[in-house]
């Protein structure tokens, strides 16, 4: 498929192209779009999450015996269990810190080495440090509850923030992407399907990829904050990249209009598969890196490859301009130069053909015997097998044969149907 073309950017009085320019002209019909009144409030980093690899300290599992709060590495935090499908037992929490560290992985002995921490860190604490403190106290946090600790990979979140802008009511319709899972959300409705995408009501929220790949959220950021009362803050945020020199606020925040936010949200193994395909330009080096602190120069690459992987058209081949419009003048903000002039962007993907495509069938089949046994049902076991680090490969191996997510779990349910009733559950 032959990439987008964008619409021609153009100066307002001579109709002369300008690359600075918010007045958009499609050539096809000479229509003309005036994003004059766009305000681009902030791009930022709304999440990171560290993972680490290591053994689990003796003293760290007592801890969790008594629900309460804890002293440890030199903080108070908030102690207790957490669900199975965030794939760890426990978590200690400091909302005032903005961090919070889960602990334990389900699927690992706490005695071997394994993914046993990830560290989650709120947006108020990624704006109160830069890069490297908080890089260094994540890692003295690993350190406190791991031996033997290795820097494991990071997820981050990329959020825009604009005004002036809402999404499309067939957004839907417009917005092209290789995911396989879209969402459209409104307060009421939710829907959620493997290759086509419908929308209710006014489609206030729109997610269009996998939590366990590259994820597009678009939504009211706004009516989100005023939800969990956090708008106080987030209206500082916005209101501190306001120009006090500037006599016509027009690009300034305004508290009397809605703020949409177009966020980016990329998995663990997303990030990793970037660092092993990524090349600098200058030296035909890898970027590699496993940490939040070594991607954060390439954090517009990142921005810019989510704008294409998403792309909001007007027309069949043609970008929407407002698409153009933060794909080319957004910059993520953060406190160092970024490399995205000097690197290369591509994802490195390992293939599922071959000898792993058939350790893919094996493994599935094995799987299917234990859960039987286990009596786990197929829900339960596809939610588990989306939290592997192994799932993309497996997904990806079913895909090239033609099944969706939705035909993976049915496939499992099927197996596990036949293993219970034909096979007993018996050793």
């Amino acid at each position: 498929m032959a990439k987008p073309k964008h619409q021609l950017r153009v100066a307002p009085m001579t109709f002369e192209e300008d690359a600075t320019s918010r007045l958009f002209i499609d050539p096809s019909d000479a229509k003309l779009t005036d994003l004059s009144k766009v305000r681009i409030l902030r791009c930022g980093v709304d999440t990171v999450r560290q993972h680490y690899r290591g053994v689990l300290r003796p003293e760290i599992l007592p801890m969790f015996e008594e629900p309460g709060y804890v002293e440890f590495a030199g903080e108070i935090w908030h102690k207790g269990r957490v669900g199975r499908d965030s794939g760890y037992q426990y978590k200690l929490q400091n909302a005032d810190l903005g961090i919070i560290l889960l602990i334990k992985n389900f699927n690992a002995k706490p005695d071997s080495v394994g993914p046993h921490l990830k560290i989650e860190v709120s947006p108020h604490a990624i704006e109160a440090r830069d890069h490297g403190e908080l890089q260094k106290l994540m890692d003295t946090f690993a350190t406190a509850v791991l031996n033997v600790m290795e820097k494991n990979q990071c997820a981050v979140h990329l959020a825009l923030d604009v005004q002036g802008w809402t999404p499309p009511d067939d957004i839907a319709a417009k917005l092209h992407c290789r995911a396989r899972t879209q969402r459209s959300i409104n307060g009421i409705n939710e829907v959620s399907w493997a290759t086509k995408c419908s929308t209710y009501g006014r489609g206030e929220t729109a997610m269009f990829g996998s939590a366990s790949g590259l994820q597009l959220c678009i939504y009211n950021k706004t009516e989100q904050a005023r939800a969990t009362d956090k708008l106080d803050y987030w209206e500082s945020v916005w209101r501190s990249s306001d120009n006090p020199f500037e006599a016509d606020p027009e690009y300034d925040y305004n508290p009397g209009q809605d703020v949409t936010r177009i966020e980016l949200r990329y998995h663990h193994s997303i990030v990793q598969q970037f660092t092993l395909g990524s090349l600098n330009v200058h030296t035909g080096e890898v970027i590699g890196g496993h940490t939040y602190a070594a991607l954060v120069p390439h954090l517009d690459g990142l921005w810019r490859y989510g704008c294409e992987a998403f792309r909001l058209l007007d027309r069949p081949g043609c970008y929407n301009p407002f698409w153009t419009l933060i794909s080319q003048d957004v910059r993520v903000s953060v406190p160092v130069a970024s490399l995205v002039e000097h690197t290369t962007y591509k994802r490195h993907h390992k293939t599922a053909n071959g000898f792993s495509g058939k350790n893919v069938d094996l493994f599935i089949g094995n799987m299917v015997s234990l859960l039987a046994r286990e009596r786990v049902g197929a829900k339960k076991a596809f939610a588990s097998l989306q939290e592997w680090e192994c799932w993309p490969v497996i997904r990806d191996h079913y895909a090239a044969k033609g099944k969706t997510e939705y035909g993976i779990y049915q496939h499992i349910r099927e197996l596990l149907k036949e293993r219970t009733i034909r096979w007993g559950v018996a050793v």
